[in-house]
């Protein structure tokens, strides 16, 4: 089993996140199932197959503009002072096409998407040209395929519409669907949620008696497994006591892809999660990594599968879950990250950070005179999570920083909307 450093009591020393990252990823193995569902109900999975795509899309030539279907070579020298002069012999519409063929000196009229008639290889728009009576006089030579969307110009047949690994988005639907794709392979990610605490009751209990606390980290960590795709099922709130933890954890392992714990990772005594894991015997245990918030927050790998313990704390949590549960979802799926909007923006206050820690610090981000600044909200406390509510951005300060100064433009993750000041 390969511990770090940061396996110790009291957090002597805490394991980089990407070293953690590195330890964690490297024994993660596990690769889940997958199903098939009905096309427009994909959106948010992740593909398990590529899709391919059986048909042409559009599946004939098809006029890219309004205007007259023609015969390239019959526009040949056609100008304002001498124009071209053609017969027009019909009409086509989309779902109406031209039954007959343009020969030599004819025109069809046509409308946008409509199916280009058999002789015409080019469309000449209203604009350059003039019907009078029954005849047409172009007034602009226009080669082959001008205005003419070809026959698989947007998909081809045997063509990769949807790759493996990829989050299926509203518009990826669409393709799928115009080239008749019913329905798709994606992966069924299951992962089991667990709180521990004995200080825990849940909403529904709600308000909580004296001393005890409303379980709301369970709920944000399924908000973000839901959003990610995961199909969640809660498992509940098991007391602090290492047996019990031990024995749902092993339960969770044996019926769900993932296994996500919260609370119990610190290092004072009723903290018995990091105990019961690593009695699973674990191929890669990380206790402890170099974040702020979020230092408790720690990860194994049992069996090949992903055990993600995250601090009780709701913005610790966040950041264990940007840390170790998305990228586990990410390579269980073969997915890429995909990245926030970012902004730049004049801090309005110095953030201090340590060193050699990576700092989370949320901001609130605003316009004001034409400029973006970024006002701090909270630089310390794992559970103040209504920070992240009342900000719409997160700077990200590296290991090898000690803060920013105010003033200073720095880079900022937008997480919402940037208001006007």
């Amino acid at each position: 089993m390969q511990r770090p450093a940061a396996y110790v009591r009291g957090f002597k020393t805490l394991t980089p996140i990407a070293e953690a990252q590195r330890i964690f990823l490297a024994a993660l193995t596990h690769t889940p199932g997958e199903e098939a569902v009905p096309t427009p109900q994909a959106v948010g999975r992740y593909a398990s197959r590529d899709v391919v795509s059986p048909v042409d899309v559009p599946p004939f030539d098809r006029a890219a503009f309004d205007g007259y279907a023609v015969r390239s070579a019959d526009t040949v020298g056609a100008s304002r002072t001498n124009p071209a002069l053609l017969r027009i012999v019909g009409k086509a519409l989309p779902g109406a096409p031209y039954g007959g063929e343009v020969g030599p000196g004819e025109a069809v009229e046509v409308a946008t998407g409509a199916p280009l008639p058999r002789g015409a290889d080019a469309v000449v728009p209203y604009e350059e040209a003039a019907a009078r009576g029954g005849q047409l006089e172009v007034y602009k030579a226009v080669p082959q395929f001008y205005y003419v969307s070809r026959r698989g110009e947007d998909v081809a047949a045997g063509e990769v519409v949807v790759r493996r690994g990829r989050r299926i988005k509203p518009w990826d639907v669409g393709v799928l669907a115009s080239v008749g794709v019913k329905a798709v392979y994606v992966y069924r990610l299951t992962a089991a949620l667990i709180s521990t605490g004995n200080e825990l009751v849940e909403l529904e209990e709600a308000p909580p008696p004296p001393g005890k606390v409303v379980n709301s980290t369970r709920h944000v960590v399924a908000a973000m497994l839901r959003e990610l795709g995961v199909e969640v099922h809660y498992l509940g709130v098991v007391p602090d006591d290492e047996e019990a933890i031990y024995r749902a954890v092993a339960e969770a392992l044996r019926r769900f892809d993932l296994v996500i714990t919260t609370g119990g990772v610190s290092v004072g005594e009723p903290d018995y999660v990091v105990k019961a894991v690593s009695r699973l015997k674990p191929e890669a245990f990380v206790h402890g990594i170099a974040a702020r918030p979020g230092r408790p927050n720690s990860a194994a790998v049992v069996g090949g599968k992903a055990v993600v313990m995250l601090s009780g704390f709701p913005v610790a949590s966040v950041v264990g879950f940007e840390v170790f549960v998305k990228p586990a979802v990410l390579k269980m799926v073969g997915g890429r990250e995909e990245p926030l909007p970012v902004a730049k923006a004049v801090l309005t206050r110095r953030v201090t950070t340590p060193i050699n820690v990576r700092s989370y610090v949320r901001v609130r981000v605003y316009k004001r005179g034409g400029r973006l600044y970024a006002e701090p909200l909270a630089v310390t406390g794992s559970g103040v999570l209504s920070t992240l509510t009342r900000g719409n951005g997160l700077l990200i300060v590296p290991e090898s920083r000690e803060g920013y100064d105010e003033g200073e433009e720095v880079e900022v993750a937008l997480l919402g909307p940037i208001e006007e000041a």
